[in-house]
This record gives structure tokens, C-alpha cells and sequence, in this order.
């Protein structure tokens, strides 16, 4: 059943990125929110951390003016606003694998720490990093090369993240263009 609406939610989401008369803006904000939206919500109602599902949709804010704002640059080639929608899920995949590297969430006895490491498992949200904890106090990084490729998702995307803010700060107009369908604008003018 999951795997019949992952199905169905990947078809809609390329039955819409080729839509023309769809603004960027609209297709952006149709394809992101969704899946911060359940996020936010797991946080709120599953875990009951309202501050963190408000830290969480905040940033999300932030990252859509971003977002539009990169989209909308004028100079930047296309394939450079690409890439963001690679590295995005890419650090957020990455930072889940790590987080989880130590697998507390299983029986003791069967997370790495104990079963190969003989420690005791343990990680940190920002920056992320799990590590097995001896009983001496000395610790052992698990995850390394997923830490890395997280640090080089993140800066990428820092970076045309930034671009994007940057865009959105200096042109204003920039952001509002990418709400309007692009055969709207051609016909106005014909008109």
C-alpha cells in the first residue's frame, strides 16, 4: 500500500513539473511542503515537541523564500538551480543516517555499540555525529564517510541557498514573478 502511493504521489509530482501553464512558484511549493508538513506534524502530535516542529516549519520558510528566490535569478544557469533539489534531500538523507547510525532505538545488546564496539551508543542533531562510548570515556565516530557527504550537501546548498536569499533581498519582485504562469505573461503582452 505504501509503495502504491509513493507511486501515485512520484506520478503526480511529474505530472505537474510538466504542466506549462502551472507557475514555478506553485510547482516549488506543491512538491516541498508536503513532506516538511509531515514532519512538522510527527514532531508536534507523535513526539510532542511543538518548539522543535516550530524551529522545523521555520526553516522550512526560509528555505522556500531561498528556493524561489535561486529559482528566479536571471544569471544563474539552470543546471547550477538544479542542483539544489540534489543536494537538499541529499544532506537531509545523509543527517538521518547518521543520527541513527547508533541505532539506540533497539534492544540493548543489538544496536553496533554494544555488538561489535562493546560501548554504548549515542549522537547529536547539529552537528551530526554518532559515536560509541566506551566505558573509559574514550568514544568511536561511526558514520564517517556519511559525515562527509552530509558537510559537502550542506555547504552546496548553503551556498545557492544563500544565492536564492540574496536574490529574494534584492529583487523582491523576483519572488512574486515566480508565482505567475509563464503563458499568462506572454498573453498580456499581446493583448
Amino acid at each position: 500500500m505504501i509503495a502504491l502511493l509513493a507511486l501515485i504521489t512520484c506520478a503526480f509530482a511529474v505530472y505537474l513539473l510538466v504542466q506549462p501553464r502551472v507557475a514555478s512558484g506553485i510547482k516549488v511549493v506543491l512538491l516541498t511542503a508536503p513532506p516538511v508538513a509531515g514532519v512538522v506534524w510527527l514532531l508536534d502530535e507523535v513526539f510532542e515537541k511543538p518548539f522543535t516542529a516550530g524551529a522545523v516549519a521555520s526553516v522550512f520558510a526560509v528555505i522556500l523564500l531561498a528556493l524561489l528566490g535561486l529559482l528566479g535569478h536571471p544569471r544563474l544557469p539552470t543546471w547550477t538551480k538544479m542542483i539544489v533539489f540534489g543536494t537538499v534531500p541529499a544532506a537531509a538523507l545523509a543527517w538521518l543516517l547518521i543520527v541513527t547510525a547508533d541505532d539506540t532505538i533497539k534492544d540493548p545488546g543489538e544496536d553496533p555499540c554494544s555488538m561489535y564496539y562493546g560501548g554504548v551508543g549515542g549522537s547529536k542533531g547539529f552537528p551530526p555525529q554518532a559515536y560509541c562510548r566506551y566505558e573509559d570515556g574514550s568514544t568511536h565516530d561511526l558514520a564517517t564517510g556519511t559525515q562527509f557527504v552530509f558537510w559537502v550537501c550542506f555547504a552546496i546548498s548553503l551556498a545557492l541557498l544563500s544565492i536564492g536569499l540574496w536574490q529574494v533581498v534584492r529583487d523582491p519582485k523576483s519572488l512574486v514573478r515566480q508565482f505567475r504562469s509563464e503563458l499568462g505573461q506572454g498573453s498580456r503582452g499581446t493583448a
